[in-house]
């Protein structure tokens, strides 16, 4: 999108917002299993009950909320208010909650963008850390491509970079080390999205230094159980988990079931919560980031960071009940 269409976008996105209904803030179910204040967040829960549980990136002395946001299928929308308005609630709830993890890519289509504007339109940039990708090949479409999406995002500065897929990484890598030296970029991570690349992930993580790594892993796609997160662990690589739900099949294998008894034992509501506490309850986890384009499903999702954190023994006993 130009610059000029995009402004006149925000200019009538802007309007709609005051008429637009507020979402009732989310109010947090419990206390956090370890109460510490989300880095950047400037917010906790509206029940005083405490903040999201968080968890520190790596060995260093700052924290994320376990629970944020991704927006693959879900922010790629055109301009109207219409579409726009949904998200606006998707990003209000997310800060009720006391998260402030919000994963793009320009693989995504529009989101990059989208984010933007709604970013700028309700002022959220100082309670966020957002994180996006380079997906492309060559170092120099790499330079362009991060560019854009920074000019998309509106920012000056990312919280994470990472290689989306592994895609051209080593072109990549000395593009990312360059903006974390000039303070463009803070993290550096990689990404991959399918079980069969974990081994890829790990030789990479072995060989060079990076922050962050995001793959899948859910109760139906254990395999970085195997090697990928205990090396996490001890290697001190945090840790974001996308596909959460393997892409909605997690709910249709459970539409006709109920919750098992071990869900009350652990305060757990939805099946949401049920499939995100189990990934939470690994330690080498940082942070979940499951994507919706609905503002009750972002509740849902936020109040999985509240509350008791299955141990080993309740999450075999979990993944056994599912």
């Amino acid at each position: 999108m130009l610059d000029d269409e995009r402004a006149l976008a925000r200019r009538r996105f802007c309007t709609a917002l005051v008429v637009a209904p507020a979402v009732v803030a989310w109010p947090g179910p419990g206390k956090a299993a370890e109460v510490r204040e989300p880095m950047n967040t400037g917010t906790s829960t509206s029940s005083g009950n405490g903040p999201m549980l968080s968890r520190p990136i790596g060995r260093t002395a700052e924290r994320l909320p376990v629970i944020g946001m991704g927006s693959s299928n879900t922010f790629d929308v055109g301009v109207a208010p219409v579409e726009r308005a949904p998200l606006v609630d998707v990003l209000r709830e997310l800060i009720a909650a006391g998260g402030s993890v919000i994963d793009t890519s320009p693989m995504y289509g529009r989101s990059e963008g989208v984010l933007g504007d709604l970013i700028e339109e309700l002022a959220l940039r100082p309670k966020l850390w957002i994180a996006t990708k380079v997906w492309t090949r060559g170092r120099e479409a790499g330079e362009q491509q991060i560019a854009a999406s920074m000019h998309e995002l509106g920012v000056s500065r990312l919280d994470l970079l990472q290689v989306h897929n592994l895609l051209d990484w080593q072109a990549h890598l000395p593009t990312l080390r360059a903006l974390r030296e000039a303070g463009k970029v803070k993290y550096l991570g990689i990404t991959h999205y399918r079980a069969d690349a974990h081994a890829d992930l790990e030789r990479v993580l072995s060989t060079e230094k990076f922050d962050f790594v995001q793959f899948n892993y859910s109760l139906a796609e254990r395999e970085a159980e195997q090697r990928l997160l205990p090396f996490c662990r001890d290697h001190g690589i945090s840790v974001l988990v996308n596909r959460p739900f393997a892409d909605g099949a997690m709910f249709e294998r459970v539409r006709e079931k109920s919750l098992p008894p071990i869900a009350k034992d652990l305060g757990i509501a939805s099946w949401g919560q049920y499939f995100l506490k189990w990934i939470v309850g690994h330690p080498a986890v940082t942070c979940v980031i499951p994507a919706t384009s609905k503002a009750k499903h972002m509740l849902d999702n936020g109040r999985a960071g509240f509350g008791h954190i299955p141990d080993a023994r309740q999450r075999e006993a979990m993944a056994r009940a599912w």
